[in-house]
């Protein structure tokens, strides 16, 4: 089981349902801020919503409640054009 680190990806294009990982929340931890720590992305949380239907969904999670995580795959990588340097963009 996981706390805390996660490999950030971009964009998601395909969900493997049948690769998770397990994250024990922390009290009070939002499904955004799991998102974002799982996804680098807090509007991701959906997928891991969905993941646990066991799950109430509240505002803030229980400490120790174990999420299953969703492993997702990146067919793109999108990009902050504001960080690009003028002749890439």
């Amino acid at each position: 089981m996981l706390r805390g680190r996660f490999t950030p990806v971009s964009s998601p294009v395909k969900i493997h349902s049948m690769r998770v990982s397990q994250y024990i929340a922390t009290e009070g931890e939002r499904w955004d801020t799991i998102a974002e720590k799982a996804y680098g992305r807090g509007d991701l949380a959906k997928y891991i919503i969905a993941a646990n239907p066991r799950v109430p969904i509240t505002p803030r999670l229980i400490g120790g409640t174990v999420l299953e995580i969703p492993i997702i795959e990146t067919n793109e990588v999108k990009t902050n054009s504001e960080k690009l340097p003028p002749w890439k963009k």
